[in-house]
């Protein structure tokens, strides 16, 4: 297979346990379809708290190197990343460096869950608390 970015030669390499294709020349990486998946699930494995993968992509010059379909970008996850995608579903792919962030966006999506749902059950916790009744007596006592 050929980079769809420098034209160089696509090599098989293990990244993170994940067989991509890997540029020799730019450093660049294609992902099949599943492991971007795979990639994510090392940082972040909720798959119903992930978010949406895109909403919007536009047309790339760049060419597919399964099918030499031209490439579609988008904003991954309504991040300021910007991924490429193949439309025949035969993968992503990802610059220098783009998997890291990936990794790093997974994490921080895990983070901020993780804080959503504390802050959540400090709420539950908290409105419970002012539905008791020796609260509300407190309360009543207060203005009498």
């Amino acid at each position: 297979m050929i980079c769809p970015k420098c034209g160089s030669e696509l090599k098989k390499e293990l990244y993170r346990g994940i067989e991509v294709d890997q540029c020799i020349k730019c450093k660049g990486m294609w992902l099949d379809l599943q492991e971007l998946d795979q990639l994510e699930n090392e940082a972040f494995d909720v798959e119903d708290l992930k978010g949406t993968l895109m909403l919007t992509s536009q047309l790339t010059t760049n060419k597919c190197p399964h099918c030499q379909t031209n490439l579609r970008q988008f904003e991954y996850r309504f991040t300021s990343l910007i991924l490429e995608y193949c439309v025949n579903q035969h993968g992503y792919w990802l610059d220098a460096g783009e998997g890291e962030r990936v990794l790093q966006l997974m994490k921080d999506r895990e983070k901020n869950e993780l804080r959503v749902a504390k802050a959540e059950d400090n709420w539950k916790q908290s409105i419970t608390r002012l539905r008791s009744k020796s609260f509300a007596s407190r309360v009543k006592d207060f203005f009498k």
